[in-house]
């Protein structure tokens, strides 16, 4: 008699499958070594149905993009929402949840309270700039970021009441599994998150290209994978293969060196935003932006195109961008494909067809976003004190009337020079 094509071998763990995965677990797919993804015909209807999501997802991101800054961060909010349903739903037991009715809103309710103080943080003086021209707006907007932080405490408290008030004998261990379980959601995923924004608002070229960067070598390491992948590469993804790793990487440093020159040369990407509106930027793209000429030297063969060309500093900067996406990076998705696999589950969700969920097409990415913050405020950010710096710090950090009383002194300092000069 035949055995179930479901079943494993003995001794085999069972892997959950979550609804609408294209896949089957790895441990019942044949090693790497045996054969090429191009020769499992089966294959070619996932690879086109990942395709077409990911032209879709493409095109909206890229609509997104052209919209702005407050957009894009709208965007990254509408992620993380759905990232934290799939994690808060990984370790749910409905026949537990059943028995206590309204706790499922309790990890929402920590869940927004988080996300106001986060952005609360971030944006508030952008929010202060954005009102200023209007008298009363500008009062009742500063008196809100007064009273932010106790606002998002008390928040916290009125949660960490209702959880200690919803406590039920014979759940105690669940409900303490699943208040400890939504602190550790709420720290991975907004403070990964919170760079992300951060790198947004000093400009789209610091989220867009470290993002584009990920998803390029993503959809590399696939092809090269799909088409010549052999050998394995890490037993926590057995579909993984150094010769899609290798590949990717190539593509991606190539990418980023080219990608930067095209982003760079747009002053809606490079500009930071300072206030939260969807205004058109224009703004001096600073030396990181502005060309340099090579000549090309003469030994160069004749049918080469160009006897000149144009570097934007940036693209250096993007190189190592490039690296840390195509060979550290990817460490990110390692680590969520062994958290799956201690879950035995293949996807976090089944949200994007062809992909898993959302968190799925995450991993790499927050671990990306928080290397490119770190390295724009090492490496790019201007370390010394200028005139801009200043004034950002003042509009940013002071109220309309400590900057007329700091511009009434300052008069007052500079007349006393003149004079005394005189």
């Amino acid at each position: 008699m035949q055995k179930d094509s479901n079943s494993g071998a003995p001794g085999m763990p069972r892997l959950r499958r979550r609804r609408g995965s294209n896949e089957v677990p790895g441990e019942v797919v044949k090693a790497n070594g045996a054969h090429m993804l191009v020769d499992d015909r089966n294959k070619y209807k996932s690879m086109l149905i990942r395709l077409y999501s990911t032209l879709w997802m493409i095109g909206g991101f890229a609509f997104i993009i052209y919209m702005g800054h407050l957009y894009i961060w709208a965007m990254v909010v509408v992620i993380q929402i759905f990232m934290a349903k799939e994690l808060f739903n990984l370790l749910r037991k409905a026949h537990e949840d059943k028995q206590l009715p309204g706790f499922r809103l309790l990890n929402w309710h920590f869940f927004f309270t988080a996300l106001l103080y986060v952005y609360g943080r971030i944006l508030s003086q952008r929010l202060v700039n954005t009102v200023t021209s209007d008298k009363f707006l500008y009062k009742l907007v500063s008196k809100l970021i007064k009273y932010h932080m106790v606002t998002c405490y008390f928040l916290y408290i009125a949660g960490f009441m209702w959880f200690i008030l919803t406590l039920k004998k014979r759940r105690y261990k669940y409900q303490f599994g699943q208040y400890a379980w939504t602190h550790m959601i709420l720290i991975v995923v907004f403070t990964q998150s919170s760079f992300t924004v951060a790198n947004i608002f000093e400009g789209i070229f610091w989220f867009l290209l470290p993002a584009s960067l990920i998803v390029i070598n993503d959809i590399a390491a696939y092809i090269f994978g799909f088409f010549f992948g052999k050998t394995p590469l890490i037993k926590l993804s057995p579909k993984k293969t150094w010769e899609g790793f290798i590949g990717a990487s190539v593509t991606t440093i190539i990418s980023a060196f080219l990608l930067a020159n095209i982003f760079g040369r747009f002053g809606w990407l490079t500009c930071p935003r300072k206030d939260i509106s969807t205004g058109w930027l224009d703004c001096d793209p600073g030396p990181l932006f502005k060309p340099d000429y090579f000549t090309v030297p003469e030994w160069f063969p004749s049918w080469f195109p160009w006897r000149e060309i144009s570097v934007l500093p940036v693209q250096w900067h993007a190189v190592w961008l490039g690296l840390f996406a195509s060979i550290i990076a990817p460490f990110g998705g390692f680590f969520a494909s062994g958290f799956k696999r201690a879950f035995k589950i293949k996807d976090f969700g089944d949200s994007i067809p062809g992909h898993g969920g959302m968190t799925d097409r995450m991993d790499c990415q927050m671990v990306m976003a928080v290397f490119a913050y770190i390295y724009h405020q090492s490496f790019v950010a201007p370390q010394n004190l200028s005139v801009e710096m200043i004034l950002d710090q003042i509009i940013m950090n002071l109220t309309f009337e400590e900057q007329q009383l700091l511009y009434s002194k300052l008069g007052q300092i500079i007349q006393d020079k003149m004079f005394g000069e005189s």
